[in-house]
């Protein structure tokens, strides 16, 4: 598939119509392809399953539009892409970031290679991609992703440029910068998306079989015998009945706010549309922040063990030990994804490989026996090799579950980890605890929420006038009013009517209001 890249700086101010340029890719030197195929050869045969790869040469300027465009080739036209990508190339020109490689989660998966790394660089990123793309193609949460988004995301920008042609730049760009405003009000749990969007589109039939009175059939005769929009209507009515009945709407908190507001929300075709496009590449993307940990510790894993196992040329190793450990470094006040996702699968597999797990390993008291433990445990048919586990692991965790699980409190304490408050006083960060419970529980909080506040519609008739109440989860952290104002107007917008939102604000309860035209109120 060809490369197709914007020539020059990407658009900075208003909506551009852009001037593309479409080239053939540039394929890998033969010194590079023969690496590729035998790094490949190697990762198959240490069990890693992957899409089949591509890999594309890419100049500093490419891989930063690249990198600017989410990894894609090419997205609808928007000022943010412009933003992402300066900010990019001054971190690269300051010596203040550098991309080694870019890989996405399609069918077949596509990685870009930065044109004047180190040979040996590229040798880790190939170890490193495939890693990703095994990652990609077993862990559940990536299951239901869409494998041809880069088609996707093409017929995205058409679409976008195509409205902006009817409605014009100005109204397009604006409707733009409202949708992605309230982009992470989606379920991440809710895979695949309902499909239930104000174009046109349907479910499939497996999405929607469960939604109606479905009748049994065999695959191939499953749309006939149960079609999606007969299955549809039959829910949407026996959903109005009995939320009549009971006399709310919706039945049960909705979080996915954006599919909420696509069905019931006041909007024009267009806009409906573009929100629908949002909304879609929000799902895409949800299960990368849902794995960012166990995805980067997976693929730091593989390139550590190919590389110093079968990969590295003796006069490489200096090279890549010092490229290796300016990757995991674990700076101090931050949480470094590849340093905790590489450290802890490195734990499960020597935990399991020794039998450090199980009852009998958990009630040992004593230090120094646990220290030297190194049998399987009592129990019949529990112990498996650790390279088992991992595998297994990978196939079905995320990364919430993956800490729950597997952070134990031996780890804690080799990793030096440690939560820290702000002190008003000093005006420093300091030292809050050490306690492993209150550094699992801030990780845990860290990961699950991913900074984003968890909101539900809970009422879409709010006061028997149309308008709508959402409700924030409060899980200790009072929301930024200030963010929560302008959101709020950008909802209010989107819905066509107030909307109102449920909180806890320095622990008393708290509604927040926002009429879209007079500001907010609380």
């Amino acid at each position: 598939m060809p490369l197709t890249l914007p020539t020059g700086t990407l658009p900075t101010g208003t909506l551009p119509t852009e001037t593309l340029l479409s080239r053939a890719p540039r394929s890998l030197p033969s010194n590079l392809e023969e690496q590729r195929q035998r790094i490949l050869g190697i990762a198959k045969r240490h069990g890693l399953d992957t899409f089949e790869t591509v890999f594309e040469m890419c100049d500093y300027d490419e891989i930063n539009m690249i990198a600017a465009y989410g990894g894609f080739p090419v997205r609808y036209p928007h000022w943010r892409w412009g933003m992402e990508f300066l900010q990019m190339a001054k971190g690269y020109e300051y010596g203040l970031q550098k991309i080694y490689e870019l890989v996405i989660n399609t069918s077949p998966s596509y990685a870009y290679l930065l044109d004047n790394n180190a040979f040996v660089d590229q040798k880790l990123v190939m170890a490193h991609v495939y890693g990703h793309v095994d990652f990609f193609k077993n862990n559940c949460w990536f299951q239901h992703t869409n494998r041809k988004m880069l088609d996707q995301m093409a017929n995205h920008a058409r679409r976008v440029r195509m409205i902006a042609d009817r409605v014009g730049e100005g109204p397009t760009e604006a409707w733009l910068d409202l949708c992605l405003s309230v982009e992470n009000l989606i379920d991440p749990h809710l895979t695949p998306p309902d499909g239930q969007g104000r174009t046109g589109s349907s479910p499939d039939a497996d999405s929607a079989a469960h939604r109606g009175f479905r009748l049994p059939a065999r695959q191939h005769m499953e749309s006939y015998i149960n079609p999606p929009d007969v299955l549809q209507r039959q829910h949407d009515q026996a959903e109005a009945e009995a939320t009549k009945a009971r006399g709310q709407f919706p039945s049960a908190p909705d979080r996915d706010v954006l599919g909420f507001l696509l069905k019931h929300g006041k909007m024009r075709g267009w806009q409906a549309e573009i929100l629908e496009i949002i909304r879609d590449e929000a799902y895409y993307f949800a299960p990368q922040g849902q794995t960012k940990i166990m995805n980067e510790g997976w693929a730091s894993y593989w390139h550590t063990k190919l590389m110093t196992e079968e990969i590295l040329d003796d006069s490489e190793v200096v090279d890549y030990a010092d490229h290796h450990s300016g990757t995991v470094v674990m700076r101090p006040g931050q949480i470094n994804p590849y340093k905790i996702g590489i450290e802890l699968f490195r734990d499960i597999e020597r935990r399991w490989d020794r039998g450090q797990f199980g009852k009998e390993w958990f009630d040992c008291d004593d230090t120094s026996v646990r220290r030297d433990w190194d049998r399987p445990p009592a129990q019949e048919g529990l112990w498996k090799p650790g390279k088992t586990k991992i595998f297994e692991v990978r196939k079905t965790h995320n990364d919430v579950t993956f800490l729950d699980s597997f952070l134990t409190e031996d780890f804690c304490k080799r990793a030096g980890l440690f939560t820290y408050e702000y002190d008003k006083k000093s005006g420093e960060y300091l030292v809050d605890s050490r306690e492993f419970a209150d550094v699992k529980e801030k990780l845990l909080f860290m990961v699950g929420g991913r900074g984003a506040p968890r909101v539900h519609v809970t009422d879409g008739n709010h006061a028997n006038r149309g308008e709508l109440e959402l409700t924030h989860e409060h899980e200790g952290v009072d929301i930024q009013l200030d963010w929560a104002q302008q959101t709020l107007g950008n909802l209010a917008t989107l819905w066509g009517r107030p909307v109102h939102l449920r909180t806890r604000v320095d622990g008393k309860p708290t509604v927040l209001h926002h009429d879209g035209q007079q500001g907010s109120k609380g």
